[in-house]
């Protein structure tokens, strides 16, 4: 799906994947944790996020906060600005960590 005719990006082959997995089951339904889903593909959490947000966007899923996420009932999806502001919290999250990660192997020196 990508502009070289490449793999396509990670959250992505998440997101397809849980379609299909969506495709078996009833409104309502539980999706599998973000830990297990990280599990499954082998993905970092902001991956798997960034998949969720994918299925979230077209209405497939919804979620409950730290209940998880739950198949949709087909209807279309509604914008909350506070989801907005949690996704986008998330994100910032996960980017503060990655820089903590790339200062921690930092050597001051060159060395």
């Amino acid at each position: 799906m990508t502009a070289t005719g490449g793999p396509k990006p990670k959250a992505v082959q998440v997101a397809d994947a849980l379609r299909d997995d969506i495709k078996k089951m009833k409104p309502g339904d539980k999706l599998p944790s973000q830990r297990e889903l990280m599990d499954r593909f082998g993905f970092a959490s902001q991956t798997i996020q960034n998949g969720l947000a994918a299925l979230r966007a077209e209405g497939l899923i919804v979620s409950a906060g730290n209940l998880g996420n739950f198949v949709g009932d087909g209807s279309a999806p509604v914008t909350d600005v506070r989801d907005d502001i949690k996704e986008i919290r998330s994100q910032i999250q996960a980017l503060a960590e990655r820089v903590a990660a790339l200062e921690e192997r930092f050597v001051p020196g060159g060395a």
